[in-house]
C-alpha cells in the first residue's frame, strides 16, 4: 500500500506544482513526516489520509490504489 500511496501523493503534489514542504504545511504536518509518507516509509493515520483525500479532492480509495479515479 505504501508504494501506491506515495506514488499517488507525489503525482497529485506535482500536478499542483507544490513542494513537499508546502504540502506538509498545508496538511499541518511536519515536512519529514510527509516525506516518509511519500517515500512509502510510513503509513499515515486514517485522519491524515482523510485530510489528504479532502485536500486533493480524491477518494481515500484512490490514494490507496483501490480505484483509478
Amino acid at each position: 500500500m505504501e508504494i501506491i500511496l506515495g506514488k499517488r501523493l507525489k503525482e497529485l503534489r506535482d500536478e499542483r506544482g507544490m513542494t513537499q514542504k508546502e504540502l506538509a504545511t498545508a496538511l499541518r504536518l511536519h515536512s519529514v513526516t510527509y516525506l516518509h509518507y511519500e517515500k512509502g516509509q510510513r503509513e499515515p493515520p486514517l485522519s491524515v489520509l482523510a485530510d489528504m483525500a479532502k485536500f486533493f479532492d480524491v477518494t481515500t480509495d484512490y490514494l490507496l490504489g483501490l480505484t483509478d479515479y
